[in-house]
């Protein structure tokens, strides 16, 4: 396991030109650091993981040519006006 500290949960995605090896290098650097992938996606180049800030800071590094958007995986709802 890593360092053990705190981990998010994140969805990576890529620009649709990115090489699947940035992706998995991606993938890789935050197995390694003790995070997991908790889902790829097929449609999108992309992934869902638990990971730590200091590994996404390395997947984001890894990114050049081809950022990823790094978000957090929450629930989103819409406001309905009549409730």
């Amino acid at each position: 396991m890593g360092t053990g500290a705190p981990r998010r949960s994140v969805i990576v995605t890529f620009p649709d030109d990115t090489p699947a090896s940035v992706v998995e290098a991606a993938k890789k650097a935050i197995t390694d650091a003790g995070g997991s992938i908790t889902h790829s996606y097929n449609l999108i180049k992309g992934f869902a993981a638990e990971a730590t800030t200091s590994s996404l800071n390395t997947v984001a590094a890894l990114g050049v040519g081809y950022p990823p958007m790094i978000e957090d995986d929450q629930i989103v709802s819409i406001d309905d006006p009549d409730n």
